[in-house]
């Protein structure tokens, strides 16, 4: 994935954020290609192609997993990968400009005061990340902006952000692009 800096955020205006639909609904909106790829395995790597690759047709935005042996495995490793690039790469708008869709505002309720619950295998973190970054992009990259929308620490929103290294480096940016320091 390219830095932030490399590449500018995807503005999109109508609807919730991709990152927010349903698997079933974000993969709708995606192209599924397999391919065969090389690496660990053994014999029974190149008889099957089991890489998937996700392209998100709205962005053009492509995530891809070819670790696994199984097809099924890969593609789902794709699809959160995806979701992750998603989150940072494209931009709604925030609560700070307008009023949240229904689908917006049932997360933003959801974990309003529970961020520090976000783990690793939360379903619903690239989704909370995307509505964050709106929020910070909206802000200036403020966290004590958005924590108090989010009634949550500035602690807890830059935990949250530092285990996502792409979504802290690109704060850190919106941070550099408003004369702020950056984040530690």
């Amino acid at each position: 994935m390219p830095e932030p800096s490399q590449r500018l955020p995807i503005d999109i205006n109508a609807g919730p954020h991709p990152s927010l639909l349903s698997l079933e609904k974000l993969l709708e909106d995606c192209e599924l290609r397999t391919q065969r790829r090389s690496g660990p395995g053994g014999q029974h790597r190149n008889k099957t192609s089991s890489g998937a690759f996700l392209l998100h047709r709205p962005t053009g935005i492509v995530a891809e997993a070819t670790e696994r042996r199984s097809q099924a495995h890969n593609r789902d490793v794709a699809l959160e990968r995806l979701r992750y690039s998603l989150a940072v790469e494209v931009r709604t708008k925030s609560a700070f400009d307008e009023p949240a869709t229904e689908i917006e505002a049932a997360f933003r309720e959801r974990y309003r005061g529970n961020i520090k619950r976000m783990n690793e295998h939360n379903v619903d973190k690239p989704a909370v990340l995307a509505l964050l970054l709106n929020d910070l992009h909206a802000s200036g990259g403020q966290p004590s902006l958005v924590a108090k929308r989010w009634k949550c620490s500035t602690s807890a929103i830059v935990t949250l952000l530092q285990s996502v290294p792409i979504a802290f480096a690109l704060v850190n940016q919106i941070r550099s692009h408003h004369a702020r320091l950056p984040l530690r």
